[in-house]
């Protein structure tokens, strides 16, 4: 063997014995960078309170009087029967409310009492709903912006009547009346806004809901997203201490979550209308007519008890007042 060859091999040898040596050795672990914070991911685009056009309180344009019906009759150059001719129904909606409106996981169908009022709508036009109806799934945020710009022919949506609302699209007469409550964890002794103060309460970006959050005497910091099912998330989370909406959408969430409770006397009154483009007055009376069917047939309580009846107890349809 070389000299040369010699060295190189009483190298490695050496190499291969200190590891050897490491090997064996006990030796204390390098800590890894200790994690102090863990927090879930939030919703995408959470927000404080914002100036929703929800928090009106003025009443003074009498909100809840819509334009006297005029039948359900599609007459020709009538909103109605463009929609006829166009051969769909176009309808924003929401599709995370469980109970007014969402996804059948199974059947990947849109369900709940909101869908059912717009497929009432859709069989006065068309003699049936199934197949005339394009849903248009859309935030809170958008229910205006949707109808002023004609994206969609109605928005049924729990979608509270209020003046300053109607400054931009038309309602039809009340179809379903709910009051806010509180959503919390089954451990809390949470009964009401006054017992938030300073903590974290979520609610939909311009709604009703997140204003009354926002302005109550009790100061509690408003959390806004863009749909309800990201307060839920939120509260599951930890991330907000409670949820403060309609009483018809927590009994969703809760019924969606057992660990949940729906705590409080209503603390408003929100007044359900379909929204409908401003210049759409033959809608409006259309819209009306099919309401005032489906109040007296008893299509309503058909689907109140189908959907909210076992939750939220005995109900009557709202009585409508017109101009």
């Amino acid at each position: 063997m070389s000299r040369s060859r010699h060295f190189v091999r009483a190298a490695v040898l050496a190499v291969v014995a200190v590891l050897a040596t490491a090997c064996g050795a006990a030796q204390t672990p390098v800590d890894p960078a200790r994690v102090t914070d863990a927090a879930w991911p939030q919703p995408a685009d959470v927000g404080g309170p914002d100036n929703s056009a929800g928090g009106d309180t003025d009443t003074s344009c009498d909100p809840l009087k819509s334009l006297a019906p005029s039948g359900t009759n599609v007459g020709s150059g009538t909103t109605m029967a463009k929609i006829l001719a166009r051969g769909k129904l176009i309808a924003g909606v929401d599709q995370t409310t469980y109970l007014f409106g969402f996804r059948n996981t199974k059947t990947g169908n849109l369900e709940g009492f909101d869908i059912d009022m717009v497929n009432q709508i859709a069989a006065a036009i068309f003699g049936e709903a199934e197949g005339h109806v394009q849903f248009r799934a859309i935030p809170s945020l958008q229910r205006e912006q949707v109808l002023k710009s004609h994206q969609v022919d109605v928005v049924v949506r729990t979608y509270s009547i209020t003046c300053a609302r109607r400054k931009d699209v038309q309602f039809s007469s009340v179809y379903y009346v709910a009051g806010q409550k509180i959503l919390v964890p089954k451990t809390s002794k949470v009964t009401s806004l006054a017992d938030l103060a300073g903590k974290r309460v979520c609610a939909a970006k311009q709604s009703t809901s997140l204003a009354k959050i926002a302005h109550d005497p009790a100061k509690p910091v408003a959390v806004s997203v863009d749909n309800w099912s990201d307060c839920l998330v939120m509260l599951q989370q930890g991330q907000v201490d409670a949820v403060s909406t309609d009483d018809t959408i927590l009994a969703g969430m809760a019924a969606q979550d057992p660990t949940v409770k729906v705590v409080g006397d209503p603390m408003t009154q929100e007044n359900y209308g379909i929204g409908i483009p401003k210049d759409q007055d033959d809608m409006v009376r259309f819209v009306n007519g099919v309401l005032d069917q489906v109040r007296t047939s008893g299509a309503w309580q058909t689907s109140y008890q189908n959907w909210v009846g076992s939750r939220l107890g005995p109900a009557q349809p709202p009585q409508p007042q017109y101009q």
